[in-house]
């Protein structure tokens, strides 16, 4: 199995291979199996997705269904709701969904907009809060959204403040998809607007992911001046003209982002 590349926001200690539970680790993998396109899926399947033993993947599915977090037919497994609980835990018990709330319920009733607070997870742009937006249609992500990195702007901000070799490995592991006429899709490309992004201090992506909308960010950063993830706002492109992006948007996130690194 190769080592994951890191992300901010990973904890950086040395852990006695002695002290890891390999069977949590596979279990887990899993779980993360499923997805849109596999949603249900034989034990073959399961076992050629997770480079799992058979046994040893028929045994993990078997537990899952056990302990309630996996459903079978006795051929085809799916899971279960209660795998919910999982991200619903880290949700309702980590400290930054928290602690951003009131500042980005401030900034939604300023500019009129859904204010989003997101982190990285590997290759993929986790959303963990989100304001009440002020508009009757609101637009955006929800909690609990998770999104491919290379379409929306909170990712950009972030890998920008990675090393070079990093970001570079990051790049080579990373599938481009594409999903609008407007979503990058060369490695080369995302890397230019990472490294812009560094030089100026935000980044603004239009319609990558869906049409008609953008988005803007900025990286949160701790105490330390360690990212911890990205404050991003979505927007209808019609609504906010470039110009009026980078003079009233980009100041307002720039604001909050630091006073809240006073407090992360």
């Amino acid at each position: 199995m190769s080592t994951p590349t890191p992300i901010p926001g990973d904890f950086d200690f040395p852990i006695d291979p002695r002290d890891l539970i390999v069977g949590l680790g596979r279990g887990l993998k899993v779980i993360e199996a499923f997805d849109d396109d596999h949603a249900r899926m034989t034990l073959a399947e399961v076992c050629a997705r997770t480079g799992i033993p058979r046994t040893a993947t028929r045994r993990h599915l078997l537990s899952l269904c056990h302990f309630g977090y996996a459903l079978t037919d006795g051929k085809l497994f799916w899971l279960a709701p209660r795998v919910l609980r999982l991200g619903q835990s880290y949700l309702g018990s980590a400290r930054l969904p928290r602690l951003v709330q009131p500042f980005i319920q401030r900034l939604s009733i300023t500019t009129g907009e859904t204010v989003n607070v997101s982190v990285l997870d590997g290759h993929e742009v986790v959303y963990i809060a989100r304001s009440n937006s002020p508009r009757v249609v609101s637009i955006g992500f929800h909690a609990g959204a998770r999104v491919p990195a290379h379409t929306v702007t909170p990712s950009v901000v972030i890998l920008s403040t990675l090393s070079d070799p990093a970001l570079t490995q990051w790049v080579s592991e990373h599938e481009f998809s594409n999903f609008t006429p407007h979503t990058v899709m060369d490695a080369a490309g995302f890397v230019e607007r990472v490294h812009a992004a560094r030089q100026q201090g935000y980044w603004i992506t239009e319609q990558m992911l869906n049409m008609g909308l953008a988005g803007v960010a900025v990286t949160l950063k701790d105490r330390h001046g360690k990212a911890v993830g990205a404050l991003s706002i979505t927007f209808q492109v019609a609504v906010w003209p470039h110009a009026a992006i980078v003079e009233k948007l980009v100041p307002a996130l720039i604001d909050v982002a630091q006073t809240l690194r006073a407090v992360i």
